[in-house]
């Protein structure tokens, strides 16, 4: 017996599967499909016959009957494939048998209320969602840190927020900060040049040194709200321009009571001439200041200011930013200062009708009421913002009362 062929070749191919078969069914499929010539003939693990089937169409012309491909069917795929130029259409349109088209990625199937399930809309996916499939379902909401491209059609990284150093924002925040920084390193360097001087004597030359270097510190503090922030930076924050400032403050304080003690001990027997020396002055700041440390320290003690990532204000957007830690710690640093303002405020205030010898006090009260008015503005200024503009507010409140305490005391000297 001689080996049987392969179906669908012209010339007779043997194959050694083939000889599995039965004799009988080889000679069956034989002739059955001995006329077919170049075809590729299988079958499926079920034994089901897999190939093309053809479409045609029929066309009477001249009282007879003409057949004519148009397309094919592939089972395999269950695509149809129909060419536009030979099927003819009536009107010259593409018949479809979808009722909508299809939904391309980025989009949902909606089904249309009424109508069959094959008939729905595409609605392009909600905020935060993707779909990266033809015709799907449903979208797919994006992770916490990722965020839809354009097309909505992948999820990507979320864009990062924070005060940057190259923004334009910040080159004037540092650019203001090292004018004014070198405006006191100048007065300072005169003051150092000039401390046996009648003026310098006269306005209390070691509290003026430390007022100084306070003021310089809080101006380069600034630069701790600038770039990327972190866990210690957000500690240092507050916390540096609050004992800095503090300083400051209190030296103006002690410059207010040294004032009203001279003036007293002028008079003739007075008891107040006891209290005259850089002692008083020295306890005030020393008093003052230390409060603020106890303060701060305890905050960072219980629950320190740290690294914030929030990615829920602005959709798309993870803002970095510091958080308090304790709200309570923050406005009690804040608090303080603004009693140690308030107080040196009114001290000044009641002093400034003293003898001219006397009338620094006019200008600490000048001073301490532009401290008091930047501060009460930023508060709700503070509440208001988020992310880098809160920043800014914190810049914008250190460099003016700075700046303002600079004027305000030196300058008319």
């Amino acid at each position: 017996m001689a080996p049987p062929r392969l179906c669908g070749t012209p010339q007779a191919v043997w194959h050694p599967q083939a000889a599995q078969l039965p004799f009988a069914l080889v000679s069956v499929i034989e002739s059955a499909l001995q006329d077919v010539r170049y075809y590729n003939i299988s079958f499926d693990e079920n034994g089901a016959l897999v190939t093309l089937y053809t479409l045609e169409k029929f066309h009477i012309h001249a009282q007879s009957v003409i057949a004519k491909q148009i397309g094919i069917y592939e089972p395999w795929t269950q695509n149809v494939k129909v060419s536009e130029e030979q099927i003819g259409w009536k009107d010259g349109k593409l018949r479809r048998s979808q009722c909508s088209d299809n939904c391309f990625p980025g989009y949902r199937k909606a089904p249309k209320t009424g109508y069959p399930s094959c008939c729905y809309d595409c609605v392009q996916c909600s905020e935060g969602e993707i779909s990266n499939i033809t015709d799907s379902e449903n979208c797919i909401q994006c992770p916490d840190m990722e965020w839809p491209n354009k097309m909505k059609t992948k999820c990507v990284p979320k864009a990062v927020e924070y005060l940057l150093y190259s923004d334009g924002i910040s080159l004037f925040f540092s650019s203001t900060s090292g004018f004014f920084f070198l405006i006191n390193l100048l007065i300072l360097g005169t003051f150092t040049l000039y401390q046996s001087s009648p003026i310098v004597r006269a306005n209390n030359r070691s509290l003026s040194f430390l007022l100084l270097v306070s003021i310089k510190l809080s101006f380069l503090s600034v630069f701790l709200f600038l770039g990327r922030p972190v866990d210690i930076t957000c500690m240092l924050r507050i916390i540096t321009f609050g004992i800095t400032f503090s300083i400051a403050v209190s030296s103006l304080l002690a410059k207010t009571i040294m004032v009203c003690v001279a003036f007293k001990a002028t008079k003739p027997g007075s008891s107040w001439r006891k209290w005259l020396g850089v002692k008083l002055s020295n306890s005030v700041v020393l008093f003052c200041s230390s409060i603020q440390i106890i303060i701060c320290m305890t905050w960072l003690a219980i629950s320190p200011p740290f690294q914030e990532l929030d990615i829920h204000t602005s959709p798309g957007t993870i803002i970095i930013q510091c958080n308090e830690g304790s709200a309570i710690g923050f406005y009690s640093v804040i608090g303080y200062m603004g009693l140690l303002a308030a107080v040196s405020f009114v001290l000044a205030f009641l002093a400034r009708s003293l003898p001219d010898s006397f009338n620094e006090a006019k200008y600490i009260t000048f001073s301490m009421l532009l401290f008091c008015s930047v501060w009460i503005t930023m508060i709700p200024a503070y509440l208001s913002t988020k992310g880098k503009n809160t920043v800014c507010v914190e810049i914008f409140a250190i460099l003016t009362s700075s700046a303002g305490l600079l004027a305000c005391i030196f300058l008319p000297k």
